[in-house]
């Protein structure tokens, strides 16, 4: 019997935590990730390589998967391209979507890679979230903190960030 290929996730990646005493290895995969400050967010693919990579720095980051609904909102509204400019309808054609939400499906859906998009940021500079943090980024989400896997609630925390 063959077994049934696993379906891939997005997962957006909140660095919630700086990293001033931070061991050399979480550093370099925080690199790695493309997240340099803090209040920074990324989309990686739910695979076993990146949740490596994110265990490795789970005390620095929260991560979870994104919905179409908040994806969409942040490539419009913080999504940029090469020269700091947003994204626009040519932009758009010329990666080959229709629209701002066909996009989203794409990488949601993780038919599309956003880290290989031509001429576009990686990095998504949020604002601090409103009202701020629930807990301590110092903490796991489990035990009442920030940091660490979180799921569905990363919408709710990008949502105030955006």
């Amino acid at each position: 019997m063959a077994e049934k290929p696993k379906e891939f996730k997005c997962l957006a990646v909140v660095k919630v935590r700086g990293t001033i005493r931070a061991q050399r290895e979480a550093k370099e995969t925080l690199d790695m990730l493309h997240i340099s400050q803090t209040n920074h967010a990324v989309l990686v693919v739910n695979n076993p390589a990146m949740l490596g990579m994110l265990k490795r720095v789970q005390s620095y980051v929260t991560w979870g998967e994104i919905s179409k609904e908040i994806l969409a909102d942040l490539l419009t509204k913080k999504g940029r391209t090469s020269g700091d400019k947003k994204l626009t309808d040519e932009y758009l054609k010329k990666v080959g979507c229709t629209s701002i939400n066909d996009l989203a499906g794409g990488i949601v859906s993780c038919k599309v890679e956003f880290l290989k998009l031509p001429d576009i940021q990686p990095v998504f500079r949020l604002h601090p979230p409103t009202k701020g943090y629930k807990g301590t980024p110092k903490k796991n989400f489990r035990a009442g903190g920030e940091a660490g896997y979180r799921g569905e609630a990363i919408n709710d925390l990008v949502k105030r960030m955006i």
